[in-house]
């Protein structure tokens, strides 16, 4: 080997490096869903007895058919696009207004109601479970899907606010003037011309209200208590539990049914999601 190929293939290794060591970091992180993936086709003993290893001797999808069919897999997760799909159009709707009214208009009280929000952000979720439910009980919802929205919608969702002020404070003031200066109300300046603007952030919005409601296990376990039927994915992960077994490779095959949404609703996104990530922490 010549001196100058030497000189080169030293100057490569730190690149070569760095790769090798991303490669292993990406393996260690996919590895627990790789391995969720081989149990969900392996039966209740090979999830012990073959510990780490991915690959399952013969693939059981009979896993799936009785996650889908004799766990009612099916019904819990119905209820869980519902509960989903109606809380992160209430969220992204009711964050959007209130981030635009923070970040272009300037009212009495605004720097306090900017305090309070951040100030939420240190009170921990389990403490506002009593109050939502009596609340919920009060008013007849205790034990249903919309009672169950408007209780995943209804808290601060501070994070979601200020990305949507960082957003709006650094789109140019020109476009809501212009709008009014021609006739347009509030509203219209708001949804026709703003939102619209705000794709990015609305889809960074979207895909953690997402993964938060879909995730969620607390506030649907109490809201369905009597209900069994209302319950979503991950409460409904408690049917595989039974009262001396567990049946694993069922759970296995149900928790990979849950994720594909979501690893469908990221792929579609994640352009938007970085975007928005990135434009708010520029502004």
């Amino acid at each position: 080997m010549s001196t100058i190929t030497w000189n080169k293939a030293l100057r490569r290794l730190p690149w070569w490096l760095a790769a090798a060591a991303l490669a292993i970091g990406c393996l260690l992180w996919i590895y627990p869903f790789l391995w969720m993936v081989s149990a969900s086709l392996k039966t209740s003993a090979e999830v012990f007895t073959k510990g780490l290893d991915l690959l399952p001797g013969d693939p059981v999808w009979a896993n799936y058919e009785r996650a889908w069919v004799e766990a009612e897999f099916g019904k819990y997760l119905l209820n869980t696009v519902i509960v989903t799909v109606c809380t992160v159009v209430v969220v992204v709707v009711r964050c959007a207004m209130a981030g635009y009214a923070l970040a272009r208009h300037n009212f009495r009280g605004r720097k306090i109601i900017m305090g309070v929000l951040v100030a939420t952000l240190f009170v921990p979720s389990g403490y506002t479970i009593i109050p939502v439910v009596d609340l919920s009980q009060r008013l007849g919802m205790l034990n249903s899907l919309t009672g169950m929205i408007l209780a995943m919608s209804g808290a601060a969702n501070v994070a979601a606010i200020l990305l949507y002020v960082g957003y709006f404070r650094g789109l140019p003031k020109e476009l809501a003037e212009s709008a009014l200066i021609d006739g347009a109300g509030f509203m219209t300046v708001f949804f026709r011309i703003m939102l619209p603007l705000a794709k990015p952030v609305t889809a960074t919005v979207t895909v953690l209200t997402f993964l938060s409601t879909w995730n969620a296990f607390f506030l649907p376990l109490v809201f369905t208590f009597s209900r069994p039927d209302l319950r979503t994915v991950s409460v409904g992960m408690l049917a595989f539990v039974g009262e001396n077994t567990t049946d694993w490779s069922g759970m296995a095959a149900a928790a990979t049914i849950s994720l594909l949404p979501v690893v469908a609703l990221f792929v579609v996104l994640q352009r938007y999601f970085v975007e928005g990530i990135a434009g708010a922490v520029k502004s």
